[in-house]
């Protein structure tokens, strides 16, 4: 009953009797008889295929290995002479196989393993048999199997015996038969070495062999008897067939005979019939390749899919087709796995080759492409935005979206990210030296260049008052000071504007803000499965790392921008020896000054450098920021501009996150940038402002304003340049571009007391030197054929105004070589600055810096005020002179009073003495001088005149004694005829004059010459109307003209 379970086991290939469900294993396997009959079909065709007269030969051969212990195999690989299972040899169980199963041993996988422990087979081991089925067993049932084995071998040794006896002859018979084929085979035509042995076995190897032959030959023909075989195997001679036929090694052991017979037969078959026998399967694996070729062909197509896609910049296709590729890959190499020792099949292996070598392929043409495109993503930062599509965010993005779809090692945020940061800082540095010694290079050109001339320093000065310092920038100093400030705001428009490398600092940190913030990683990707997720986040570290290299961009461009203004000129300007590194490496030149590459001017020669600056004492020499020799006009005005760039620069790079909120001292620095820039740049301005205030009075020119027609164009020129100066250093001190931005928090820190006391200062001082200047040219003469100052002025001097009544030039020339024409200019421009451009200024002052110019004020005032009394005076005073002498000598004629030599006679005076009427032909001339070249003046000029005349009558009838009627009404006849004649002019301070002059001739006449005269005036009235009526002609000039407000400043007789 054992056995029939066992055999039950095996052949179902089922573990116990019972089983519960079907084991997962024979869906994999098919059934033995299956296998074997499969075979037996397939050796069915390959033998109705192919069939030679060998075919017994070959049929012998076949079954005579078959009888080899375990050379003919089942389906199961398991030799049919060995079990799949048996017994316990010592009785202790019905299967060797389940009872090792359940202890542990994997016997019934293994056919070699199992082998060792089944007694049937001869690779049997008897001590690993005791040591797994046994290992827990005790003496005594050792004993008990040793006994099981015993009766089981003495039951065998029965069986075998019984067998022995009832066969014995057969077995003798066939020993027999066996003996003497041997015998004959191994010494055919020989005798044996021993004669005993020879002629004790001859008897009974003839009967064997006869009984052997005859036994062969009823169960066929005779032809298959052994003798016949190797007889009839070739022609030989009976010497050849003895040693070719005998049973030895170098015989081959008796096959050498029929081996190349075979061999040559086997080849010719193969050569004749081997390609039409082998059609079929050629047939059946080209059609096995085809089905596999057009059920793969997707796959294979891959590569020139993605080839194509890249080639066409279809990046969408091309995350399409690798992704299958991969998965393909991916199910493959899953496949692989699977299979583990187990051999595929066609299907699987044509599956796996095409899978590999389509990997291949396209995992190579993956990784040029994705090294094209890091290559493209560090080299971004070096295109310009015009050789772009689009924005340059959405290049990067899209380039670093594309990498984390193809899946990488590195992360390409963080790789752009530092290639960025070199970049900017690679361009730092290439902005800030390479300008700064181009700035150099021009202003050491400028310093040996000659100095300008007056007359191009007059023409700047005068475009103030043309045009403003923002419509023509232009004209405001030379091209070459002018070319030097562009460039020096080029330089800080590329370093601090939001255009330049400040603009793209700001862009970095924000990038690099919105990258640690998560905010730009929700439109990037996460590639193949999520395998690039972990590339969306930066590390701690990397996010430290990020702010720092922030810092140190924005510490790059402040530590620039400061030593621009705050060192003295760079003495190095070996740089330009070097030439600029190719594009595109450094565009940024480009972008910096676009001329600079084809500019010879910064071709340098190593052995001839531009020669230094040379040491005269300027101010403008300690300054790297200053061109040599430009004017303060065009300093305030680019200044400004610098100061406001460097202003807003700051306050932008203070409001950058981990600066204001990482580094409290680069917060410090960024306010020493601005303070050290404000200081330095106010005390080169105040140096050239003192110079040119100097200058200003080369302005003049003598020639009337098209506005205003009092003055010349130097108090508008004066006010345009006062005030462009008050104006751009209030923007320099304030720094009102920044200020009034958004955002510059305390970047910009108000002004030092010092700075503004400097101003203060500074602003008073110009004032002076330019009065002081008007002054000079008011009293020096114009050398018209060298154009220069002269003191020679005699012939300009005031004399007698009866000489000169002939060259008083009219309205519309001025003669500029006249001193009394300068002087009138001179006043009416003093007279405009006094009313109107001072008071302005010093307000404009006021509001500018919020201070009060109380004390300044009035200083200024007075400092006015004595100046116009001086040129008045200078002006008057040869008026006044001849006035005096004309005054003097007609009172004090003896003929000034009528006579009364007879009583009867009529000597009351009949009309005014003659110095009456010189003195008013004086006053006519200065009258048309001055209403002609300073008509402003006029009134002023005649007042101060008649005060003095009234003062000397005053003082010259003071001197008479006594009056008698005829003086008396002579000496009221002069006086009121002057007064009524000059009414217009008459001041308060004339009034008075004459109340006293009145007064000293009632004190000095008697009672009855007052009493008469008291009778005589009405005719006197009469007198005097009758003697204005006649001269009116000669006196229309004094005639009151119907205009408002002609009183202007009154001057009294001390000015």
């Amino acid at each position: 009953m054992a056995d029939f379970d066992r055999n039950v086991l095996e052949f179902y290939g089922i573990s116990n009797m019972m089983p519960t469900a079907w084991p997962a294993e024979k869906n994999d396997k098919t059934d033995d008889d299956d296998s074997e009959n499969e075979q037996q079909q397939q050796q069915k065709k390959k033998i109705q295929r192919r069939k030679s007269r060998y075919e017994a030969l070959e049929r012998a051969v076949s079954n005579r290995a078959s009888i080899v212990a375990g050379s003919e195999k089942s389906a199961s690989g398991v030799s049919n002479i060995v079990q799949r299972d048996e017994p316990d040899p010592l009785g202790a169980g019905d299967s060797v196989v389940r009872t090792l199963k359940e202890l542990g041993v994997p016997i019934q996988d293994d056919p070699r393993l199992r082998n060792r422990f089944l007694m049937s087979s001869t690779s049997f081991s008897p001590a690993l048999f005791l040591s797994q089925m046994h290992a827990r067993a005790d003496t005594q049932s050792l004993l008990s199997g040793l006994d099981v084995l015993s009766r089981s071998i003495d039951q065998k040794s029965a069986s075998l015996k019984v067998l022995v006896e009832s066969n014995f002859e057969r077995f003798v018979r066939a020993k027999a038969t066996i003996d003497n084929v041997y015998r004959e085979m191994k010494y055919r035509g020989e005798e044996p070495p021993a004669a005993q042995d020879r002629s004790r076995s001859r008897a009974h190897s003839t009967a064997a062999s006869r009984n052997s032959f005859r036994a062969s030959s009823v169960g066929g023909p005779p032809s298959l008897g052994v003798n016949s075989l190797l007889s009839s195997s070739s022609p030989v001679s009976p010497g050849g067939n003895k040693k070719k036929n005998a049973l030895v090694k170098e015989s081959d052991y008796g096959v050498s005979g029929i081996k190349a017979p075979l061999l040559d037969v086997s080849a010719k078959a193969e050569d004749v019939w081997g390609p039409a026998l082998g059609g079929r399967d050629k047939e059946e694996n080209l059609r096995t390749v085809s089905n596999s070729l057009e059920r793969y062909r997707g796959y294979m197509e891959t590569s020139s899919s993605i080839a194509d896609s890249i080639r066409r910049k279809d990046y969408d296709a091309l995350i399409e087709e690798y992704g299958r590729a991969r998965r393909f890959s991916e199910e493959t190499k899953k496949l692989v796995q699977d299979l583990g020792s187990t051999p595929p099949s066609e299907t699987q292996t044509y599956q796996i080759l095409i899978a590999a070598r389509m990997w291949y392929d396209v995992e190579d043409q993956v990784q040029l492409f994705k090294r094209e495109v890091w290559r493209k993503l560090t080299l971004l930062h070096n295109m310009s935005k015009g050789d772009t599509r689009g924005p340059s965010q959405d290049q990067h993005m899209e380039l670093i979206g594309l990498l984390l779809e193809l899946g990488v090692e590195d992360n390409p945020i963080w790789v752009w990210l530092l290639s960025r940061y070199d970049y900017l800082k690679g361009k730092i540095s290439l902005v800030g030296d390479r300008a700064k010694v181009e700035i150099e290079v021009l202003r050491r050109r400028l310093a040996n260049a000659d100095k300008p001339s007056s007359q191009i320093l007059t023409s700047h000065l005068r475009s103030l008052g043309r045009h403003s310092m923002e419509s023509k920038p232009n004209g405001l100093d030379t091209p070459d000071v002018i070319e030097l400030w562009e460039k020096m705001v080029s330089f800080l428009t590329s370093l601090l504007s939001s255009q330049g490398v400040l603009g793209d600092v700001l862009e970095f940190w924000q990038t690099v803000e919105s990258f640690i913030d998560g905010k730009a990683q929700k439109s990037l990707p996460t590639g193949y499965n999520g395998e690039s997720r972990e590339h969306h986040r930066l590390s701690m570290q990397g996010t430290v790392d990020l702010r720092k290299a922030t810092i140190e961009l924005v510490d790059m461009i402040r530590a620039h921008v400061f030593e621009f203004f705050a060192d003295a000129p760079p003495e190095d300007i070996s740089l330009l020896f070097s030439p600029l590194p190719p594009s595109p490496k450094t565009p940024v030149s480009a972008a910096l000054s676009p001329t600079n590459a084809r500019d010879p001017r910064f071709f340098l020669d190593a052995n001839n450098p531009p020669p230094p600056s040379p040491k005269r004492g300027e101010s403008w020499e300690k300054y790297a920021f200053w061109p040599p020799g430009s004017n303060s006009i065009s300093g305030v005005h680019y200044l400004a501009k610098m100061l406001g760039l460097i202003g807003t620069g700051a306050a932008e790079m203070g409001s950058v996150t981990p600066v204001n909120q990482d580094d409290s001292k680069q917060m410090d620095l960024l306010r020493s940038l601005v303070s050290a820039a404000r200081e330095r740049s106010v005390y080169a301005l105040c140096a050239a402002w003192n110079r040119d205030a100097e200058n200003i009075k080369l302005v003049e020119d003598w020639q009337r304003s098209k506005d205003v027609g009092d003055v010349t164009c130097m108090p508008a020129t004066f006010a345009a340049f006062e005030g462009a100066l008050l104006s751009g250093i209030q923007k320099i001190l304030y720094v009102s571009e920044a200020v009034s931005k958004s955002g510059p928090g305390d970047i910009v820190p108000p002004p030092s007391t010092k700075l503004l006391q400097m101003v203060r200062s500074q602003y008073v001082t110009t004032l002076y030197k330019a009065l002081s200047g008007m002054v000079e040219n008011a009293e020096r003469a114009v050398k018209k054929a060298e154009d220069e100052w002269t003191t020679d002025a005699d012939h300009n001097s005031v004399g007698a105004y009866g000489e000169r009544a002939s060259t008083v030039p009219g309205k519309g020339t001025l003669d500029a070589g006249d001193r009394n024409v300068r002087m009138l200019l001179t006043l009416s421009n003093l007279q405009a600055l006094r009313s109107q451009v001072v008071p302005n200024l010093n307000a404009q002052f006021e509001n500018a810096f919020s201070v009060k110019l109380t004390d300044e004020s009035k200083t200024i005032k007075d400092v006015l005020g004595q100046i116009d009394a001086r040129l008045f005076q200078t002006y008057t005073r040869p008026a006044v002179d001849t006035l005096r002498k004309t005054i003097r000598a007609g009172v004090n004629d003896p003929t000034w009073a009528p006579s009364s030599t007879d009583a009867g006679t009529n000597t009351k005076p009949k009309e005014a003495k003659p110095y009456v009427y010189e003195s008013l032909l004086v006053l006519v001339l200065v009258h048309t001088q001055v209403s002609t070249t300073a008509p402003s003046l006029t009134h002023q000029v005649l007042s101060f005149l008649l005060e003095h005349i009234t003062k000397m009558l005053l003082e010259v009838l003071s001197s008479r004694e006594t009056y008698d009627l005829n003086s008396l009404m002579q000496a009221t006849l002069d006086v009121e005829f002057v007064a009524q004649t000059l009414s217009q002019y008459t001041t308060e301070k004339t009034s008075e004059l004459q109340t006293d002059v009145y007064a000293v001739l009632d004190s000095k006449t008697d009672g009855a010459s007052r009493s008469q005269l008291q009778d005589e005036l009405p005719g006197m009235r009469e007198l005097l109307k009758r003697l204005r009526e006649m001269s009116r002609n000669e006196f229309a000039c004094f005639k009151k003209v119907r205009r408002g407000g002609g009183g202007g400043i009154e001057r009294t007789a001390t000015g």
